[in-house]
């Protein structure tokens, strides 16, 4: 299955951080955690939209979206 780590590596992690309008820290930690923030799915923010966009529509954001949803804590 594709993760979101790979997605965001098909583009590189600067491009990303470019086409979001995020710092490339911001970026980072999102690749560190596999999951976009809170704020792609409260409607605050299209980062799966620029990241779609970053890789050439090779994923919709949809799917990016899907993928990079916050995995919940194992307890």
């Amino acid at each position: 299955m594709t993760s979101l780590v790979h997605i965001l590596d098909l583009a590189g992690m600067p491009k990303v951080a470019e086409y979001c309008g995020v710092s490339l820290r911001a970026a980072y930690k999102w690749r560190k955690a596999n999951a976009l923030p809170r704020t792609e799915y409260t409607g605050e923010t299209n980062y799966a939209n620029a990241i779609s966009e970053a890789i050439n529509g090779q994923f919709s954001s949809d799917f990016i979206r899907e993928v990079g949803r916050p995995k919940p804590a194992e307890t």
